[in-house]
């Protein structure tokens, strides 16, 4: 006899949604011992609902959710009283990036609604959220509560989240973390300073053609800013004990100038040639010592220290040794100390973002077996 059916919501249908509908596409038709039906596929103004919970149609979802005249329920009011009124498990995947949706969670969870999600904002902002996340679900402890798990939060679909949270259940002990978390600067100075050859470039120009490639955000200074590392250290930082209130209570380098953070994004581009300077007499002190600059995150447990910032790292290294825009994370633990254990790979990416939300949910589908 199969398990009784599974209800999927999705939230956010952009560049990650888009990569993710067919992940479950593919996951509805190869999973057997369940029914999985997809009943809303919501942006910001329109979205798809099946609101007998019958499961909509994926086969032509992107063209049926752009002829929709239907706007989606509000959120969270509505959306949460139609999924409490559904006739099963209910997952809801959030695909955006919104500090308001990840606010209201706690309400999901606690009426038993499991999230999927690679949003970093609800866990990476204040510590009280993080808290009522977790008291609220059903790993933290609430024997009614939703399951909910972010790995894509950190890394996209590189097993960090699993990897931290592993060490930490087993017993170990998060002794350090350091390593290069975002795929825009592992590019940036991947290229800006290559661990082998040269590269005669200046920082500026590496920018706007890493921006015209799609490699930064729209406005590149939401990178630049160093916020995006910051909230995935925070994230981690968190997971290893520490408790840190917020995303901007440690030390970050910014790479935008004082003089350039406001005005438009042109604007910045315009700008930043004139700063290339310093970043070229740091790149020189580098070479100096055989050692070529990275832009990473670093958590010492010990001595409750974080930090985001530019080093300098010898070459042959891990981190100094990166390629192209991946990511790698060294772990130190009292069972990995002088050699850590480290995850390397794509660490963004629509398609391997979508991978670390379909795994996720597969997590959530094998847990209510």
């Amino acid at each position: 006899m199969s398990a009784s059916p599974v209800f999927v919501a999705i939230i956010g249908a952009g560049t990650v949604g888009s990569s993710f509908i067919p992940q479950l596409q593919n996951l509805i038709k190869n999973t057997t011992n369940r029914a999985i039906f997809p009943i809303l596929i919501a942006r910001s103004s329109k979205c798809l609902v099946s609101r007998d919970y019958t499961g909509l149609d994926l086969n032509n979802w992107s063209a049926d959710l752009s002829a929709s005249t239907i706007t989606p329920p509000t959120f969270p009011n509505e959306t949460l009283k139609w999924l409490k009124s559904a006739p099963g498990e209910v997952v809801l995947v959030d695909n955006t990036s919104s500090l308001e949706i990840a606010q209201s969670y706690p309400a999901f969870l606690s009426a038993g609604i499991h999230i999927v999600t690679p949003n970093k904002k609800g866990v990476s902002d204040s510590l009280e959220l993080w808290d009522n996340i977790f008291n609220s679900a059903r790993q933290g402890g609430n024997a009614t509560g939703g399951y909910f798990y972010h790995e894509a939060s950190c890394g996209a679909g590189l097993p960090i989240i699993n990897t931290i949270t592993d060490l930490v259940k087993t017993g170990d002990k998060i002794k350090k973390v350091e390593g290069v978390f975002s795929g825009t600067m592992s590019f940036l100075f991947n290229t800006f300073h290559p661990a082998s050859g040269t590269c005669d470039e200046k920082f500026s120009a590496i920018v706007d053609k890493a921006k015209a490639a799609g490699y930064t955000e729209p406005d590149p200074r939401d990178d630049l800013n160093g916020l995006d590392v910051a909230r995935k250290l925070t994230i981690l930082a968190r997971l290893s004990g520490l408790k840190v209130p917020n995303p901007t209570s440690f030390p970050i380098e910014s790479l935008v100038p004082a003089e350039l953070e406001a005005g438009s994004a042109s604007d910045f581009m315009a700008g930043l040639p004139k700063f290339d300077s310093a970043i070229e007499e740091r790149k020189a002190a580098a070479e100096k010592e055989n050692k070529v600059l990275r832009f990473v995150g670093k958590l010492d447990v010990d001595k409750n220290q974080v930090s985001v910032g530019i080093e300098a790292f010898e070459r042959g290294t891990a981190i100094a040794s990166l390629r192209g825009s991946d990511n790698v994370i060294s772990f130190f633990t009292e069972r990995y100390g002088a050699n850590p254990l480290v995850v390397q790979g794509a660490g963004a990416g629509a398609e391997v973002t979508a991978m670390g939300i379909t795994a996720d949910l597969i997590r959530v589908l094998e847990r209510l077996n």
